[in-house]
């Protein structure tokens, strides 16, 4: 047995055989206390989960770390009462790490620092929620980490531009204008800090997640671009200072690129999306919820991608049955579509797309006003029970088989209605599977 997953060692043959510990579920039952003795009794760790014991304390992790010396891989998600000084223990003893989670770990820069220049070997790094997090130490990630794939850095947010590699400009002139200058602001530390300019690149860097660094500018993008030209997968939702040469930026990435998230980014407009959308022919997965500048000419383009497979369009405000008719043309890869709080799109657009994207099998309408229509509701996914009464009214996700069933159904009522157009008779919506017309 090399693999025990949401329990503990039982007998003496499998502390000496188990290999990976994984505890995911926190349903198990599994506490800190008897996490513990376990990590001196199983000696031939190599990869530990505890995202699903959330009291984990140090002294579960300082075990580890002087009992285990092949350790290479360690989720700590989510365990809050683990701290700096278990993560140096770890860190003095060096073992041959070469995937560390620690999301929701709260630590200071000293120590994130000390990860990135001790763990050589490391290919993921997760660090996202981390309140104490700034430039100084993620400076140090670029630096010294430098097998990298994966980057996970989101909800920190006292990151800033300075926190990522600078493009190198030269003869680069102050603007000057007309208008009158901002007041002085005292400048910080951390503001004083100069530019990162790095003579490596990221070459095997696929994975970066940014969301909600708030005070991230084009600037950072910019430097990001040059310094990781090979991303496949980009979040950068919620950085909501970002505007369209951000995506001029990324565009450089080319082919390279094949997910990308700009949710909550409310600054892009159709004209930064006509680019990113004519050079990342690539893209498999585009976010573009709440974007609410953005107009149909925006998914004209996107739809004409040959690999799109989803796209989320939710509260799009401009949006219009013309985007919804031009996916249903082009757009015969799409699996999964998200048009939440849609207002303006009605049911015969809704039913054009579906009628001509054979692959769809997840289509999210809730808010939009044409899915409330009578009979509609019963092919819906259940409403999840956090939700109040209003919103459980309202919502509308179809996946699966009763996207095909939603088709059928509307295939019978489009009939119904050419038939009572034929018969001068008033149309009558139904809720079943009926042909009658009254």
């Amino acid at each position: 047995m090399q693999r025990i997953i949401n329990r503990l060692p039982e007998t003496e043959s499998e502390r000496r055989m188990v290999k990976h510990l994984v505890i995911r579920d926190p349903s198990s039952g599994v506490t800190d206390e008897w996490v513990t003795p376990e990590m001196t009794f199983c000696r031939n760790l190599e990869s530990v989960v505890l995202s699903g014991v959330p009291d984990t304390s140090d002294k579960t992790i300082v075990r580890l770390a002087r009992d285990n010396q092949n350790i290479q891989g360690l989720d700590l998600t989510g365990c809050r009462y683990v701290s700096d000084v278990s993560i140096l223990e770890l860190v003095s003893q060096a073992p041959p790490l070469q995937w560390l989670q620690l999301s929701g770990v709260v630590l200071t820069d000293p120590t994130v620092s000390a990860i990135a220049k001790t763990f050589s070997r490391l290919v993921e790094l997760e660090l996202c929620d981390e309140p104490l997090l700034t430039a100084v130490s993620v400076r140090d990630i670029w630096a010294y980490s430098r097998k990298l794939r994966t980057l996970m850095l989101a909800r920190c947010p006292q990151l800033t531009d300075g926190a990522f590699p600078s493009p190198i400009k030269k003869g680069v002139k102050p603007a000057t204008g007309s208008e009158k200058p901002l007041p002085h602001r005292p400048l910080t530390w951390l503001d004083e800090l100069p530019p990162l300019v790095l003579r490596h690149t990221a070459v095997d860097l696929r994975v970066l997640d940014l969301s909600y660094c708030t005070k991230l500018t084009d600037e950072a993008v910019e430097g990001l671009m040059v310094h990781a030209p090979s991303l496949h997968t980009l979040s950068l939702a919620g950085c909501s200072n970002l505007t369209d040469k951000s995506l001029e930026y990324i565009c450089k990435l080319g082919v390279q690129l094949g997910t990308l998230n700009l949710a909550h980014v409310s600054q892009i407009t159709d004209v930064g999306i006509i680019k990113l959308a004519r050079s990342c022919l690539q893209l498999r997965s585009v976010d573009l919820a709440f974007c609410r500048l953005l107009t149909d000419m925006s998914v004209f383009e996107l739809a004409a991608l040959r690999h799109l497979h989803r796209l989320v369009l939710v509260r799009v405000p401009k949006l219009t049955d013309n985007a919804i008719y031009f996916m249903g043309d082009h757009t015969r890869s799409l699996e999964r579509l998200h048009l939440s709080y849609c207002d303006r799109i009605s049911l015969k657009a809704l039913h054009h797309l579906l009628r001509n994207t054979p692959n769809l099998n997840h289509l999210t309408a809730t808010g939009v006003p044409a899915a409330r229509r009578t009979g509609l509701r019963r092919f819906s996914d259940l409403p999840p029970d956090s939700l109040d009464p209003d919103q459980k009214s309202v919502f509308r996700v179809f996946s699966g088989e009763n996207v095909a069933a939603l088709c059928k159904f509307l295939d019978k009522e489009k009939l119904r209605r050419q038939e009572s157009e034929a018969r001068n008779i008033p149309f009558i919506a139904r809720s079943d599977d009926e042909m009658d017309l009254y």
